[in-house]
């Protein structure tokens, strides 16, 4: 029988409670809007607080300490620790933990936003490494070894590597070379393994850097596992990291009040794992490929898949690229007006995620998607993007972010734009991965693309999309 040590003893809890004289407000969900309170209400009995016997996540030694234990050991990791603020607060406090002021980090430049925060809040100094670049799949992967080793030649004081595998369409590669090579220079290994919590079931996904050795690796269980919105994980895989500087930034960084039906839910995602077979894998991949050759008799779509044999890409993640008259954004907003929604869709794809679990429906999504895109014209020509993120293969910050404070700004159009100091991040979101960063140049080429993707209509944190200028900052 499989253990689920923290849920069982909310359950309990719940069943036991007479009156609640404690937070949060809505006391067992006996105060609660009448409108939404039969939606809520099974939940409502869940959410509590660091109460007798319900441990406190903080200060762990009961039974969250115990469904940390039972995480780790699914993983085979020294360490686990549940996050409730997403793989973000991992992410933030392993860059903390591993990074000093002014250090040199080494740090993949298609990385998530979270990164570049971390990298900014432990005042280090970031080294942007490009990576490879996918002409098939029409997207950056990984890092090669031979980029790592030649910015640990350029920087040899750097002390951290931080990756992100696999990228958001699941691809990733072999980096088991690049991990013990940063190792054998004495470099910490920190990765953004977000989108790879399942990775640990093996074949036919791919191998989770746990496995190749990287020092910590945070995880978003609620990504593809069934565990609830914000729920992740991090795991310490070796002595390289101290584990005490983890928990304090974890402590400082995580909500005070964690959320108990998201840790509940992270104990029963890994519950789920285990109880996942080879035969059950075995039918969620045959659902997948029928899912996937039905999506490739749709002329206007085409399912992209690379031939590189170094290349691992995750089957849970299906990319359609546009072969009509249509951006992917206009498909994705035609899809959801037939209630089919998928993840991510840019200037030339749509990014579906599936579940862990068999697609049963696989025939009749498809042929509503073949509804949807069949009145288009076909388009055989490839849309290539206009820029691979960064043509620079070893790049920096022109102006150091802490050198940046104080310094004034002012808003001009894309083209004054050329050559100036960006005063603001430009982070098209999905996914989150910024094409510019304060204090970097701004280029003709970053111009370009964010006027591709304007026209694209894809969506920007931060940035307006509708002025169509961009920050810049002025010497003081």
């Amino acid at each position: 029988m499989v253990e689920i040590p923290l849920y069982n003893r909310l359950l309990t809890h719940s069943q036991q409670t007479v009156a609640s004289f404690h937070v949060p407000g809505h006391k067992n969900g006996h105060v609660f809007f009448e409108e939404a309170i039969k939606s809520y209400m099974p939940l409502l009995q869940l959410d509590v607080t660091e109460l007798s016997g319900l441990d406190d996540l903080h200060d762990p030694s009961s039974v969250i300490q115990e469904a940390q234990r039972l995480c780790a050991s699914l993983y085979g990791v020294k360490h686990s620790y549940f996050l409730v603020n997403g793989s973000t607060v991992g992410n933030l406090a392993m860059i903390l933990a591993a990074c000093g002021e002014h250090d040199n980090v080494l740090v993949q430049r298609n990385s998530h936003k979270s990164i570049f925060h971390g990298i900014r809040l432990a005042k280090a100094n970031p080294i942007f490494l490009t990576p490879m670049y996918d002409e098939q799949l029409n997207m950056a992967t990984g890092l090669s070894l031979d980029m790592v080793k030649e910015a640990i030649e350029k920087y040899p004081s750097a002390k951290t590597l931080i990756m992100t595998s696999p990228n958001y369409f699941g691809v990733t590669l072999d980096v088991s070379e690049v991990i013990s090579y940063a190792h054998e220079k004495g470099l910490i290994v920190l990765v953004d393994e977000a989108h790879g919590a399942h990775f640990h079931l093996g074949q036919p996904f791919p191998t989770s850097c746990v496995q190749w050795g990287a020092d910590v690796v945070v995880q978003s269980a609620h990504k593809t596992l069934p565990a609830m919105t914000m729920g992740s994980y991090l795991h310490i895989n070796s002595e390289r990291i101290n584990p005490n500087r983890i928990q304090m930034y974890l402590s400082m960084l995580q909500s005070s009040s964690p959320s108990y039906p998201i840790m509940a839910s992270l104990d029963l995602a890994r519950a789920y794992c285990e109880s996942v077979t080879a035969e059950t894998i075995n039918e969620i991949f045959m659902s997948i490929i029928e899912f996937k050759t039905e999506l490739q008799t749709i002329p206007q779509l085409e399912v992209i898949e690379s031939n590189a044999t170094y290349l691992q890409m995750d089957p849970l993640k299906i990319t359609v690229e546009t072969r009509c008259e249509k951006n992917g954004v206009i498909l994705q907003r035609r899809l959801e007006q037939e209630g089919i929604y998928t993840e991510l869709a840019n200037d030339s794809q749509l990014l579906f995620v599936l579940p862990l679990a068999p697609l049963r429906n696989g025939k009749e999504i498809a042929a509503k998607i073949k509804k949807v895109v069949s009145p288009y014209q076909v388009n055989e020509q490839k849309q290539i993007k206009k820029m691979k993120l960064n043509e620079t293969k070893i790049s920096n910050l022109h102006i150091p972010w802490e050198q940046l404070e104080g310094w004034k700004q002012k808003s001009v159009s894309l083209e004054e734009a050329i050559g100036k100091i960006a005063g603001e991040d430009v982070i098209p979101y999905p996914p989150g991965i910024p094409i510019l960063l304060k204090g970097e140049i701004i280029t003709h080429e970053i111009v370009n693309e964010i006027k591709y993707l304007q026209n694209a209509n894809a969506t920007f944190q931060g940035f307006c999309n509708e002025q169509r200028e961009l920050k810049i900052y002025r010497e003081p």
